[in-house]
């Protein structure tokens, strides 16, 4: 009966009230025939309304009553609750299992209880229900029989998702061993030929199974009765591989699941089965950290199940020392990095098993948490995760509370990805978008409200606490062994902290259980926010090769600040702040240097008012400067306050240095090299120009007024002059002055030279801040020459007595201090020099060569690798510069381009001009800016300059890890630069030496 238009008849709200999302259809099906007697019958009405999806279940429940010879079923499912909730509860939430029984009406009898082991059934009462299957295809049937009354249990809550998963499990072991008997019964000489264990791995072996899922196994096979050893193996695997087609391949009732084997050694181009002593050979030498992982859900499952448990027991020792390795939680937490960057970025935030906040977060950190202390205890030990967390908890590995919330969560995210599944009996782990799929699934939880709403929040509830693993699992418990707990509390004993310390990377785990303990115990507000903080730092601190120098130097800067009310509110409420001091305090030494002789700097990590890490402009540095120069009283207080300054900005360059080298959480490190080699070359350059610009300032006002005797400028040499100043670089400098109108020279020269004298003298006076050290070797007769000369004096020398390298020196010279007229006037003066109107003769040219084969031959410090020094080895920072710069002298008149101090703009200006391909260019540009990189990271590592690659093995890694290169790659970045080098000195060899 269908109500007249504009009207609603009263079965039609009693269905929309029942949850029906079709009331139409729904009337038209409840006045079908099969139905049309028990329409209105309020128990059916209503137990069709408890299911996740009324209209599916309904619809479900015709095609398998027309299915039907008579009307027992009906009769029953009317008359007994119990099969009347499982059999429309699995209509409602699989339309896969409804086409099933409408292929097979009497399998509904699957539903019915009969014992009490068909409530909580075994691998023993599948192998009953599979023990008539003869052939794949009825194989297939009753594997779909058993599965009917797993998800009826699963759907009604019968089960839990912990014995929905185990009883899948077992399901899956009735059938492994089913196919295992057809291959053996259809190649009996095989299997009379040898021993076949099939091992169970992941959630098969763990006991925690998915609806749809690969089953993954491993093969171990030994001969039987003598046989020869190579004819036992080939039985073996063609036993092995029947097995696994009858349980894939496809056939008219579908297929059941994948069988994969590529978790055995060396995946897929590994032999399929191999013999125990094999396996136990691959696992000693080749094994890789996440083959240990993933042993852990080993199990023996079908086959010779002697064989399996010794294939186990053999292997458990290697388990269990895997935590030993070297970079063992690098290798880990890279793995799970790796996970989530292949999710396509349509899918990431619909992947409820691999994305942030998914399953795997949870398994990848417990499995990791068992790695670790399962060596000492052996409650550990187990292959299912919820089980696994639990013994966690009560080892006081993981805190209760902690370990309640994730369970909760896990269950929560699991039921999720059965219902997904259950719905069309299909492989995914995604959250379906569409608004009926959302909403069958939202109630098939339990969610009859707003089920669409109420599932997206609690989703997102769920995965936000998962988010937090690493902090909630592997960190927080770390604080517990050293922090003062009420009593009963289980804690992490110290013993067990020194274990987790060490795995994580920690050299000195002692010390850092002593600075954990300084930082997080008492009851303090102060000791309150670490205990927040200091989880999240400590993992942070274990991605850097020096996580020892990290909490050290986090200490150091608590004890300095922790009072102060805006520190600890920073790095609670700002979320960049505390991640950036974590890179920063772990990168090496000078940026925790600077940090620490102002601690107060830690400001600039933040990302609200006054913070921010983007270096400052040559004019605001230069203003800011000044002005403290003109509060001081007297040059000494003058200067000491610009070294201030540049202590400052010297430490917000080297963290925005650090930051955009090692990236975030949120933004992974995917620097533009070339874009942080200008940043630090610009704002160290800026930054130095500042202070000598407030020096000189200080020096004059102090020993003369407002007005020196004599104009007076500074010319930046060399990389100061062309921007590319490092962290360690001196400054190159050239002082030139010219006398007031009226003042004697020679009172003006004594003016001059004093100013230099003292500009130098207080710019490397011992203090808290770094020495700024001005080199004038590049000046007129070198170290032999006078200080400052005027103008005129230059002028005199340049047009008499100049030699060739000298100017090749003023390529990059540049006023950078000073008297602005004056500088301006100098380079009018040296632009003749340095780019000659009528280009370079071969003299000149051969000069230039023999100059840089020399100092190729007589600088190059006594036993050092020249294939690792990156100024003066082969297609290092000299080889490119000269290269460049014999361009510039060349060409330098004729083509405006080529008129700058700075390296890289000049060799984008060659090649734009055509002096120089775009392909040796490139080649050139990378070789300079790899080489400059390496100088920065050794002074950001070490503290010190250094030309070449550090040899202590941290400090190596440290600089790797600037660089990019993650954990034990060291090998790597040292091969990737003597290429890199090699390539530039193969151009320099054609451009430079005409070769």
């Amino acid at each position: 009966m269908t109500a007249a238009p504009g009207r609603r008849s009263s079965t039609f709200t009693r269905l929309l009230r029942h949850g029906f999302t079709d009331p139409s259809a729904a009337e038209r099906l409840l006045d079908s025939p099969e139905l049309s007697a028990v329409r209105n019958d309020p128990v059916l009405l209503e137990a069709l309304g408890a299911t996740a999806d009324p209209d599916l279940a309904l619809h479900g429940l015709v095609r398998l009553l027309e299915a039907q010879s008579d009307r027992e079923l009906l009769d029953t499912v009317i008359a007994a609750k119990p099969l009347r909730d499982r059999l429309l509860g699995v209509l409602g939430a699989s339309a896969a299992l409804a086409e099933h029984l409408a292929r097979h009406p009497r399998d509904w009898h699957a539903l019915v209880t009969y014992e009490p082991s068909d409530l909580h059934p075994g691998v023993a009462e599948f192998e009953r229900g599979l023990a008539e299957a003869g052939d794949p295809v009825s194989l297939r049937v009753a594997y779909r029989r058993c599965l009917l009354s797993i998800a009826a249990r699963d759907v009604c809550g019968t089960t839990d998702i912990a014995e929905t998963a185990a009883e899948l499990a077992d399901l899956a072991t009735a059938t492994l061993r089913a196919a295992l008997a057809m291959a053996c019964a259809a190649a009996p000489e095989d299997a009379d030929m040898c021993r076949l264990a099939v091992v169970a791995m992941g959630k098969c072996g763990g006991h925690e199974l998915n609806y749809v899922s690969d089953v993954d196994v491993i093969f171990v096979a030994e001969t039987a009765d003598g046989a020869d050893e190579g004819k036992a193996l080939r039985a073996a695997t063609k036993l092995a591989s029947h097995m696994m087609r009858i349980c894939s391949e496809t056939t008219v009732e579908g297929s059941i699941w994948p069988v994969d084997a590529n978790l055995r050694p060396e995946g897929r181009n590994g032999p399929l089965v191999r013999t125990l002593s094999s396996h136990l050979a691959y696992y000693q030498r080749w094994a890789k950290t996440w083959e240990f992982q993933a042993l852990l859900k080993a199990r023996p499952v079908a086959g010779d199940l002697e064989l399996g448990e010794s294939y186990v027991e053999a292997l458990q020792p290697l388990v269990w020392k895997a935590a030993e390795r070297e970079n063992f939680v690098t290798d880990v937490q890279k793995m799970r990095r790796r996970v989530v960057e292949n999710i396509p970025v349509a899918e990431l935030d619909r992947q409820l098993k691999l994305g942030p906040g998914g399953l795997r977060d949870v398994e990848f950190a417990v499995q990791l948490l068992q790695l670790v202390h399962g060596r000492e205890d052996g409650s550990l030990r187990s292959g299912t995760t919820l089980n696994a967390l639990q013994a966690l908890a009560a080892g006081g590995y993981v805190g209760r509370a902690d370990a309640a919330q994730l369970d909760e969560a896990y269950r929560f995210l699991r039921s999720m990805e059965h219902r997904i599944q259950l719905y069309r009996l299909r492989r995914t782990h995604l959250v379906p978008e569409d608004e009926t799929d959302l909403r069958r699934l939202g109630r098939s939880l339990g969610l009859r409200t707003d089920p669409v709403t109420e599932l997206n929040r609690e989703w997102k509830r769920h995965a936000s606490v998962v988010r937090r693993l690493h902090e909630k699992l592997f960190y927080r418990p770390l604080l517990d062994a050293v922090a003062q707990l009420g009593p009963g509390e289980i804690r992490l004993s110290t013993g067990a902290a020194r274990e987790r310390l060490v795995a994580l990377g920690y050299a000195d785990p002692a010390a850092a259980l002593r600075h954990l303990e300084a930082l997080a115990s008492g009851v303090t507000r102060k000791a309150a926010i670490q205990r927040t903080l200091l989880p999240v730092l400590l993992g942070w601190f274990a991605e850097s090769a020096d996580p020892d120098a990290g909490l050290l130097n986090f200490r150091k800067v608590s004890d300095a600040l922790g009072k102060t009310p805006w520190y600890l509110r920073l790095l609670r409420d700002e979320g960049a702040a505390a991640e950036n001091l974590a890179r920063v305090l772990s990168a090496g030494r000078l940026a925790p240097d600077l940090l620490m002789r102002a601690p107060e700097a830690v400001a600039l990590l933040g990302d609200g008012d006054g913070g921010g890490l983007a270096p400052r402009g040559r004019d605001a540095l230069e203003q800011e400067t000044l002005a403290a120069v003109r509060r001081a009283d007297g040059a000494a207080q003058a200067v000491t306050a610009a070294r201030g300054v540049r202590r400052r900005e010297l430490f917000r360059t080297a963290a925005a240095d650090i930051v955009g080298s090692y990236g975030t959480e949120t933004q992974p490190a995917e620097p533009d090299q070339g874009a942080l080699v200008d940043l630090v070359g610009a704002a160290v350059s800026d930054l130095t120009a500042a202070t000598l610009a407030g020096t000189l300032r200080a020096v004059v006002r102090e020993g003369w007024g407002d007005t020196l005797p004599t104009r007076f400028a500074v010319i930046g040499m060399g990389r100061f002059g062309g921007h590319e100043l490092g962290y360690g670089s001196d400054a190159d400098v050239l002082f030139v002055h010219e006398p007031r109108e009226g003042v004697d020279e020679r009172e003006a020269s004594q003016a001059a030279n004093k100013v230099v004298s003292e500009m130098r003298r207080l710019l490397q006076i011992p203090s808290a801040d770094p020495p700024l050290l001005i080199d004038a070797d590049l000046r007129p007769e070198g170290k032999s020459g006078p200080l400052v000369r005027t103008l005129t004096s230059y002028a005199a020398y340049y047009r008499r007595w100049s030699l060739v390298w000298e100017s090749q020196a003023l390529l990059r010279a540049e006023p950078v201090a000073g008297d602005e007229e004056l500088g301006r006037r100098f380079i009018e003066l040296v632009d003749p020099l340095r780019y000659p109107a009528a280009g370079l003769g071969d003299d000149a040219v051969r000069e230039i060569r023999r100059l840089k084969a020399r100092m190729e031959s007589e600088r190059l410090p006594r036993g050092a690798d020249p294939k690792l020094h990156t100024k003066l080895g082969p297609g290092g920072l000299s080889d490119v510069e000269w290269t460049v710069q014999l361009i510039q002298m060349r060409h330098g008149a004729g083509e405006p381009g080529l008129r700058t101090t700075r390296t890289r703009a000049a060799l984008a200006a060659a090649r734009d001009a055509g002096f120089i391909s775009a392909e040796n260019a490139a080649i050139l540009d990378e070789a300079w800016v790899l080489a400059t990189r390496v100088r920065n990271a050794v002074m950001l590592v070490r503290g010190r300059a250094g030309d070449t690659f550090p040899s202590e093995a941290r400090e190596l890694a440290a600089v790797g890890r600037y660089l990019g290169y993650e954990a034990g790659h060291v090998g790597d970045m040292l091969d990737d630069y003597r290429r890199t080098a090699r390539r530039a000195r193969g151009v320099v060899e054609e451009l430079f030496y005409g070769a």
